[in-house]
C-alpha cells in the first residue's frame, strides 16, 4: 500500500505550487459526491482555503437525491464552501434548440451534462480568478471513460496516477463520508447507470491489469479494445501547420 500521509503531503505541494506559479487566488471543483471528487476536494482544500465545490444536479433522480447528500456531507466534514447549480432547465433549453436541426442520439445527450458542468466550472472559475481541478483516474483515463472536452477538460489535477482502488485507500486514509466510499460508482448520466455496468468489466479488473499486466483475460479483452477505440480522447488536437503544405 502507498504511504498516503506523504502522498498528502507531495499532493497538496503540487497544488499550492499551480496557484503560486498562475497568480491563481483559489480552485473550483465539481462536487458530485462521488470518490473521485470527495479525494480532489480534499487534497484542494488542505491546500487552498479558498477552494469552492460546485454541486451541479442535472435531471437524474441520483443528482437530486443520494449523490447531492453525499456531497453536502463531505463539504461540511472537511469545511468546503459548497453551492449548487441545477443545470435541469439548463440542458431542456439546449436540446429544445438542438433538436430543431438534428435528431440527438442517446451517447450524445448522455454527454451534454458533463460539458455543461464545466462550462460552469469555468464560468465561475474565470469569475473568481481560480483554476478548475480535474477528478479523473487512472483506472477511467485507461478506459477512455470520460467525456471530451467535459470531464475530460481542467486546469490541473491532482489524482491522474491513482486506480480506482488507490483512490478508495486514500480516502479511507483521509476518513471521507462512509457512504462515498461504500456506493456504487456512477456518473449520474441516466437513471440506473453506474460505471462498471457500462464498462462491462469491474474497476477491480481494470486495476489489476493496470498494475500487474494481467487479469481475467475476457476482461482485458474489453479493456483493450476501450483503451484503443477512445485514444482520440488524450491523443494532441490536430491542427494545420505550414510545414504541411511541403509536403
Amino acid at each position: 500500500m502507498r504511504d498516503y500521509q506523504k502522498e498528502l503531503e507531495n499532493r497538496v505541494a503540487f497544488i499550492q505550487n499551480l496557484l503560486k506559479e498562475s497568480h491563481s487566488q483559489g480552485i473550483v471543483f465539481g462536487n458530485s459526491g462521488g470518490k473521485d471528487s470527495a479525494l480532489v476536494g480534499i487534497l484542494c482544500k488542505k491546500a487552498c482555503e479558498n477552494t469552492l465545490g460546485v454541486m451541479m444536479p442535472c435531471q437524474s433522480k441520483r443528482n437530486f437525491g443520494e449523490d447531492m447528500d453525499d456531497g453536502r456531507d463531505l463539504a461540511s466534514q472537511f469545511g468546503i464552501q459548497s453551492v449548487t447549480v441545477d443545470l435541469t432547465p439548463v440542458k431542456e433549453a439546449m436540446l429544445n434548440q438542438v433538436r430543431t436541426v438534428e435528431d440527438i442520439t442517446p451517447p450524445a445527450d448522455a454527454n451534454i451534462a458533463p460539458r455543461l458542468r464545466m462550462t460552469t466550472l469555468y464560468a465561475i472559475a474565470q469569475s473568481r480568478n481560480s483554476l478548475v481541478a480535474g477528478t479523473g483516474n487512472r483506472s477511467e483515463r485507461y478506459m477512455g471513460y470520460f467525456t471530451k472536452w467535459g470531464d475530460g477538460a481542467f486546469d490541473f489535477n491532482p489524482i491522474a496516477d491513482l486506480t480506482v482502488t488507490e483512490i478508495y485507500e486514500f480516502l479511507a486514509f483521509l476518513n471521507a463520508p462512509a457512504n462515498i466510499i461504500k456506493k456504487a460508482p456512477s456518473a449520474g448520466l441516466f437513471e440506473g447507470q453506474t460505471d462498471e455496468q457500462e464498462m462491462g468489466v469491474t474497476y477491480a479488473q481494470i486495476d489489476e491489469y493496470l498494475t500487474t499486466g494481467k487479469s481475467d483475460p475476457a476482461a482485458v479483452e474489453k479493456i483493450e479494445a476501450a483503451h484503443r477505440r477512445t485514444a482520440h480522447k488524450l491523443a494532441p488536437l490536430k491542427i494545420y501547420e505550414e510545414k504541411e503544405s511541403a509536403r
